[in-house]
This record gives C-alpha cells, structure tokens and sequence, in this order.
C-alpha cells in the first residue's frame, strides 16, 4: 500500500510540475513574441528558433502534464519525446553559439533548467505508467 501512496505522489507532483512548468513558460514565452515593444526590448538578442520553440512547447507541457495527473500511458511517453526535443534545439542552440551567433546567456540557463525537469517529469513517468510498445 505504501508503494501505491508514494506513486501516486510522485505522479501528481511530476504533473503539477509540468503543468505550472508549461504555463509559466507561455506566459514568458508569449510576452517575448507578442509583448509590448518594452517587453520584446527586454528579451535582448535572443534567438528565435529557441523562442518559437519554448513558446510552442509550453501547451505540449501541459496536455503531457494532464495526461500524467491522469495516469495516461502515452504520456509517459510525450514527457520523453518532449526531453529529447528540449535536447535537440539546445544543441541547435550550442550550434547556432559555435557559428558566433548572438544570444543571451540567460537563455543557456532556462534551455539547461528546461532540460533537467523534463528529464525528471520523464523519469518519474517512465517509472509510475507503462508505457505502451
């Protein structure tokens, strides 16, 4: 019994995780895109593949994280494909800083807190719903 209250905890903790994780980063991500010029001003030299991207994978965030407070086993799944797509636009993103593109360092840190909690949403997915073959 205790196993079953400690999954169920981990799993409600990953989704709220996900699902605040999602919202903050639309919030964020649309006032950069479609903020007042003040707003757009502040995001600096930021690089817009990262922006779209963050942006558009915060409503994948939250579908996943309703999919886990669910217990949907595809969603298991989701929070894996969205830690590889994370992975994939920061090493595009490391690619674009090797080639001497501009950009902000804060970005470097939201991509690596990004990629570490998605991760661990994904772990503790992974873990707690089987995932379908």
């Amino acid at each position: 019994m205790v196993e079953h209250s400690t999954r169920s905890w981990t799993l409600k903790l990953a989704a709220g995780v996900a699902i605040v994780f999602g919202t903050l980063t639309i919030l964020s991500g649309g006032q950069a895109l479609f903020g007042s010029v003040a707003m757009r001003d502040a995001v600096g030299d930021a690089v817009p593949f990262v922006l779209w991207f963050n942006f558009l994978s915060g409503f994948f965030y939250i579908l996943t994280g309703i999919g886990i407070a669910m217990g949907r086993r595809w969603a298991a799944r989701m929070a894996v494909y969205i830690a590889l797509a994370i992975a994939a636009v920061f090493a595009l993103f490391g690619l674009h800083i090797l080639q001497g593109g501009a950009f902000e360092m804060r970005t470097v840190g939201a991509m690596t807190l990004r990629l570490i909690v998605w991760i661990i949403v994904a772990t503790v997915a992974v873990r707690n719903l089987p995932v379908v073959r």
